[in-house]
């Protein structure tokens, strides 16, 4: 029987001690004597993010397939538990054998939000792992890197052995296979194996890589260790979704977490081509699962875990080919088994209200949709590619659906926005409630139109057309937000309208590390080791001030880092990795963005954006038909 790592008394000290507790359903129990590899996939979060995240089961569920390798699980302590570990010097423990971290072979740990870069130390030092990777000894975990973050892994990169770059169903198995085999044959060193790991592609391997700077403090080149390794990393793509491994015995957790449901994944990559959006431009191309694989998905998922709701997952559910066939069997067998649908990523036309309507209770349920910009003028900069005219159609639509509750997100702070274009917010907002009283007569009204606006701060990301963009001081993003609610409070339907905005000096923050180079580190470790931040991601524990002064111990400066365009030439941190996009593409739509210009999503034109090279995906759609 499994001893727990904390005690009882520990236990009842901290909130949801079934947080560390594990074994949890469908979690795996394997035999720690009979595995050659043990790997420890961390989520830098609270457990109840953490366990929302597929990407962590769908590798999670890959490794533990494989013989002779075990993963186990590790999320990060909220802070109630991370002072006992100190104060008592308990190591960080796997949720599935609740054994130390620091006698694993490798902590992988994934990350998908710059905001979590303070949590990353928490669990290095929790763990008793050195911080930092050039003070790891041989019997050390290898610590590996994943996720969208790592598209410019550079703020970060010092306290990383290596990274993997893209999807990992693709040879992440292929690498700790090479590291069991040194291992079983006598001839492992650390600098052996991330030597031997760096050759294959979509490895990186920081310490083999050493920036040089200008004198003005940008990049000027890289000096590379070793010649037989490449000088490009190269993302990894799966191109072959019906054959990718996916967890269809999800572990359900104690604790009920943001998405307590089953989620099929339908399909990755987006055709659109948003400009802000790095996932839209990083995931290309756009690949399908066929209509047989997702039907097996949900009977077994929905046997396996107990859940009574279902939810798709992608970047843009509504350019699913087969989704119409699809939710119609969904329905039909949710309706006969009381299960509910929920369905995120839709776009807001007749056919996905209709469907709404079937699955959801319009009468408490809001429809919420993205137009990012309130004018045609922005919307077309950032080619979100839809009009003023399908805006207005879709929620007179939807008032017509039963529905008097709209949700509206949009950015603010975009390339080339100015007043008009952010008073055009609030006044869309009026335009759509208005839209309301002249459709529905009074007799037929659910109540008064209920529109919602919520605006966050343009944050600018590697590998998308806006990477050159400049962002603003805090003191201006707050001015752009009154702006809208002053605007707001003028309009005729204001009593409708609600007005919500997010913290501008966190999103100033992740626009720091998001295009950092490898010169943030310093600030970040001394933010942990001097000022103990971790979840810099909740309001609740972010402190600017702290911030503020690693910056400037350590000579970060907005100015350079977040302020300031690039040039077109500026050599980026993150241009050694080869993501597909070719930089004349990314080039090309900077400059069609600052025209106004629109560039066709890529069903109905390609492009050029060099995600062809791939082999498969939407670029072949012709020549593969949905299944």
């Amino acid at each position: 029987m499994r001893k727990l790592a904390l005690s009882e008394d520990i236990l009842m000290q901290v909130d949801k001690p079934a947080r560390y507790i594990g074994n949890e359903l469908n979690s795996v129990m394997k035999d720690p004597s009979e595995v050659a590899v043990s790997f420890v996939m961390c989520f830098p979060d609270v457990y109840e993010v953490g366990m929302s995240h597929q990407g962590i089961q769908i590798l999670y569920d890959m490794y533990n397939r494989e013989e002779g390798i075990y993963c186990e699980r590790l999320y990060s302590p909220w802070p109630d538990l991370h002072k006992i570990m100190k104060e008592r010097n308990i190591p960080l423990f796997t949720l599935e054998t609740q054994t130390a971290v620091r006698d694993k072979d490798f902590l992988g740990i994934t990350i998908q939000y710059e905001m979590c870069y303070t949590n990353i130390l928490q669990i290095l030092d929790l763990s008793q792992i050195p911080l930092l990777a050039k003070d790891r000894g041989e019997e050390d975990p290898i610590v590996v890197g994943g996720g969208p973050c790592t598209y410019n892994p550079e703020p970060i990169a010092p306290f990383f052995d290596m990274f993997f770059l893209g999807e990992g169903e693709v040879n992440n198995v292929d690498v700790v296979r090479l590291y069991e085999r040194m291992k079983k044959e006598g001839v492992y060193s650390r600098e052996d194996f991330l030597h031997e790991a760096a050759k294959f592609p979509g490895v990186y391997v920081p310490a083999f890589f050493t920036p040089v700077y200008q004198e003005d403090g940008r990049l000027e080149d890289w000096e590379i260790k070793y010649d037989d390794i490449p000088s490009r990393v190269r993302r990894q793509v799966m191109m072959d979704m019906d054959h990718a491994t996916y967890p269809v015995h999800p572990i359900v957790p104690f604790v009920r977490s943001v998405q307590d449901r089953v989620v099929i994944e339908i399909m990755r990559g987006c055709i659109r081509g948003c400009r802000f959006c790095q996932a839209g431009m990083v995931y290309r191309p756009t690949r399908e699962k066929s209509l047989a694989t997702l039907k097996s998905y949900v009977e077994e998922m929905l046997s396996s875990s107990g859940y009574d709701e279902i939810s798709l997952s992608s970047l843009s559910s509504s350019d699913y080919r087969g989704l119409s066939d699809f939710l119609d069997y969904l329905i039909d067998k949710c309706d006969r088994e009381k299960i509910n649908i929920s369905l995120p990523s839709l776009r807001i036309d007749a056919f996905s209200l209709d469907v709404m309507s079937k699955i959801q209770d319009v009468r408490k349920s809001s429809v919420t949709f993205a137009p990012e910009a309130g004018s045609q003028r922005m919307r077309d900069v950032i080619n979100k590619g839809i009009s003023l005219e399908e805006i207005m159609s879709g929620a007179k639509e939807a008032f017509h659906g039963g529905w008097n509750k709209l949700k509206l997100y949009f950015m603010l702070g975009l390339p080339t926005e100015t007043d008009e274009d952010i008073m055009a917010i609030p006044r869309l907002g009026n335009d759509l409630a208005a839209l309301y009283f002249e459709e529905i007569p009074k007799d037929q009204r659910n109540g008064r139109a209920q529109i919602t606006m919520s605006t966050s701060f343009f944050v600018p990301k590697p590998f998308t057309p806006f990477q050159w963009a400049p962002m603003h001081p805090p003191e201006d993003y707050i001015r752009r937000a009154r702006l809208v609610k002053d605007t707001m409070h003028e309009q005729l339907n204001r009593k409708s309208l609600h007005y919500e905005w997010h913290h501008p000096q966190i999103s100033v923050l992740e626009g720091i590390f998001a295009r950092g180079d490898r010169k943030v580190a310093d600030a970040i470790l001394w933010a942990y080791t001097q000022k103990g931040q971790i979840y810099d991601a909740w309001s609740e524990y972010f402190n600017d001030e702290v911030w503020q002064e690693a910056f400037d111990r350590f000579g970060i400066s907005a100015d350079f880092y977040a302020y300031r365009q690039r040039p077109l030439d500026e050599i980026f941190p993150w241009d050694f990795i080869d993501c597909g996009l070719t930089r004349p593409f990314l080039e090309r739509e900077w400059k069609n963005a600052m025209a106004g210009k629109l560039t066709p999503n890529c069903r109905d034109q390609c492009s050029g954006c060099g995600m062809r090279s791939m082999g498969g995906g939407v670029c072949f759609e012709n020549q593969n038909p949905l299944r």
